[in-house]
């Protein structure tokens, strides 16, 4: 009696098992990676420049640029060519890894919610759930790449003559080395805290990109499901990213400050606390500018290098 009663739960849970890989797609792994490293290189000069403008305080001896014409002349002119794709292996390897996961989560959490139907349309709670669990699983594979990037990114010209050598990188694989070395594996993990604050980012921006598509195929009478033109994912990709940069950006200035080896705070409160003292609320808010001029076109061009990769690799 007992072995017969174990065949059918055996069998439910196989049957569960097997749903459960159903919802998996690793075309949305593949689409994800491309559209990030795609972006990445095209865009990671403007990035080295958001960094640079964001960790500056204006007491630690970091550069000061009076612009962002100025800050690439400046950099070329003494960092040569090669110092605008400062960080770029990590921000590439980062980003591929990113997006190809965030994608592949998020899909992953949304294909379970809808049961497998891809045409069930999903409200704002259900998208901003899916994109804040994806975010999350994301953030704590990627975050040791974060800190590399950003610090790779802050090796100036001058400055780094006043650091110890295990502060000095000579590359990605160096760098986490020596971060290893100097600071265990808590190093790789600094500004996790306002990295987690920061999944809301990709939650807003990926509830009003679902939205604005959903809408838009409702007014038109398609299936949420139908691949749309290059003008319409630009459009809502870039609308999307504005409203959630607009929202979340100061958590990634406290983020940047608390990964940078030039600096030293004690942790995330204590950082927004000397952020809020020696620089007011714009403090909070540098590289802002710099930071649009890169994020919207890297959107656009990831969401749009995803939407039809994703289409493709899915027929």
């Amino acid at each position: 009696m007992s072995a017969l009663t174990e065949e059918p739960k055996s069998t439910l849970l196989k049957e569960r098992r097997s749903r459960l890989w159903d919802h998996i797609k690793y075309e949305h792994l593949a689409a994800g990676t491309s559209a990030g490293v795609a972006a990445t290189l095209v865009l990671h000069p403007l990035d080295v420049v958001k960094i640079r403008f964001a960790v500056h305080d204006g007491i630690h001896s970091t550069p000061k640029y009076s612009s962002i014409p100025n800050a690439f002349s400046t950099i070329y002119r003494t960092e040569g060519f090669w110092g605008l794709y400062k960080g770029a292996t990590p921000n590439i390897c980062g980003a591929g890894a990113s997006w190809g996961l965030y994608f592949f989560c998020y899909n992953a959490i949304k294909n379970f919610i809808q049961q497998g139907n891809v045409n069930t349309a999903l409200g704002p709670g259900s998208h901003l759930l899916a994109a804040s669990e994806a975010g999350l699983a994301t953030l704590l594979i990627t975050n040791p790449i974060w800190v590399v990037k950003t610090r790779l990114c802050l090796q100036f010209a001058n400055a780094d003559e006043k650091l110890r050598p295990n502060q000095r990188y000579k590359g990605m694989f160096d760098c986490l080395m020596k971060i290893y070395q100097a600071e265990g594996v808590k190093g790789y993990y600094k500004g996790l805290t306002p990295g987690i604050f920061g999944v809301s980012h990709g939650a807003v921006q990926f509830m009003v990109y679902e939205e604005m598509k959903n809408r838009y195929q409702y007014y038109k009478k398609l299936p949420i499901s139908t691949k749309l033109g290059t003008v319409e994912y630009l459009t809502f990709s870039a609308t999307s990213k504005l409203m959630a940069v607009l929202a979340t950006y100061p958590y990634q200035v406290v983020r940047a400050r608390l990964q940078n080896q030039h600096y030293s705070y004690e942790n995330a409160t204590d950082c927004v606390r000397k952020i809020s003292l020696h620089e007011g609320w714009r403090g909070f808010y540098k590289g802002l500018g710099t930071n649009l001029l890169r994020v919207i076109p890297a959107t656009m061009i990831t969401f749009v290098v995803y939407e039809n990769v994703s289409h493709l690799l899915l027929k």
